[in-house]
């Protein structure tokens, strides 16, 4: 972690800046210096790509997940200015608290990670979460449904959904979970998101089978209307892999390694 550094205007070298130049990221960047480096790292320096922090959600979803997580979370997203955090519902009204003062959302999950629960439920529980103040909901498609093709079945839970965030002006990504989708599937899922015009289409949860793919993204934007976005998520470890999953056509990121991925060491070899 990053936060015992002071942010500093920083002089580039000319050999240091071409480094960053050949990076796709120098037209926007922060350079921070730290006086007490991580003993981890080989130098004071570091670069942190804000176009990339802009299109993550940091997120934090695992069971195990406590107060101080949630603390440690909005920190990190207020100091990286990353879109949004993506945490548990139960955890939605301290992280409003906690970013409050700043432009960052607050997103959690429905029907998560499963999507087997009823519409009733799903939609009760976004109304919960929209109550205590989220901005940003990430809610699981019924993948059995979509398995069995009971197509009336997932067009009926699309609209529904759709109807209560539009209804609310809140933010809605559709989880459909790719990884365990044919190629068919998730051309069907994603036409039914279009005829509902929800804000984003989600590749993954992360936890059921492979997450985030190329492959997947691509097919996605080739089936979307330009105006739906793609969020990925799933497996994200490297800003190469992020990079890649952008170019492909998403437009935001769901990543629990969000500094790693944001964030590099600067060395000057003069």
């Amino acid at each position: 972690m990053l936060s015992s550094g002071v942010r500093e205007s920083y002089m580039l070298s000319e050999r240091a800046f071409l480094r960053l130049h050949s990076t796709t990221c120098i037209n926007k960047c922060t350079l921070l210096y730290y006086q007490d480096p991580s003993p981890t790292m080989q130098s004071d320096q570091f670069f942190i790509d804000q176009d990339l922090a802009a299109k993550i959600d940091h997120t934090i979803l695992r069971p195990t997940t406590v107060r101080a997580d949630i603390d440690r979370i909005c920190k990190e997203a207020e100091e990286y200015n990353f879109a949004a955090v993506c945490i548990p519902p139960c955890y939605v009204k301290q992280a409003v608290k906690n970013l409050d003062h700043t432009d960052i959302n607050v997103c959690t999950v429905i029907g998560f990670p499963m999507g087997y629960s009823s519409r009733m439920m799903k939609v009760a529980a976004m109304g919960e979460a929209v109550s205590k103040g989220a901005d940003e909901l990430d809610v699981v498609v019924n993948i059995g449904a979509v398995k069995d093709a009971r197509w009336k079945f997932v067009r009926k839970e699309i609209k529904q959904v759709s109807g209560f965030a539009k209804q609310n002006e809140t933010l809605l990504k559709v989880i459909i979970e790719t990884g365990l989708l044919t190629a068919d599937e998730v051309v069907a899922v994603c036409e039914l998101c279009a005829e509902f015009d929800v804000d984003f289409v989600k590749t993954s949860t992360g936890f059921n089978g492979p997450g985030a793919s190329i492959d997947a993204v691509e097919l996605m934007r080739n089936v979307l209307p330009k105006h739906i976005q793609i969020k990925a998520s799933g497996g994200i470890r490297s800003q190469a892999e992020a990079e890649a999953l952008i170019e492909a056509g998403a437009d935001r990121l769901g990543c629990s390694r969000s500094i790693e991925i944001v964030t590099f060491s600067v060395q000057d070899d003069e």
